[in-house]
């Protein structure tokens, strides 16, 4: 059995149930004891996420700036062909 197999979904174990649970409970009793400061935070809330979402969503580029230039050089040879 390979290791990959071995391992479970974590949210599917008693402490990813947990965790659930427990952010569900937070949720809840911000949404009904501090409704106001919630909908006035949202707007910020947006704006900072942004920038996150732009830092971690960008991990699959690679490296900037390691393709020693060979992108351009291939659009370059099939305009003089």
């Amino acid at each position: 059995m390979s290791d990959s197999n071995t391992r479970g979904n974590y949210w599917s174990t008693p402490h990813g149930a947990a965790v659930i649970f427990m952010i569900f409970a937070v949720s809840y009793f911000l949404w009904t004891e501090h409704r106001a400061h919630v909908i006035e935070a949202l707007p910020w809330v947006i704006v900072l996420i942004c920038p996150l979402m732009h830092v971690f969503m960008h991990r699959g580029h690679g490296h900037h700036g390691s393709d020693d230039g060979r992108a351009g050089s291939s659009t370059d040879k099939k305009g003089e062909e």
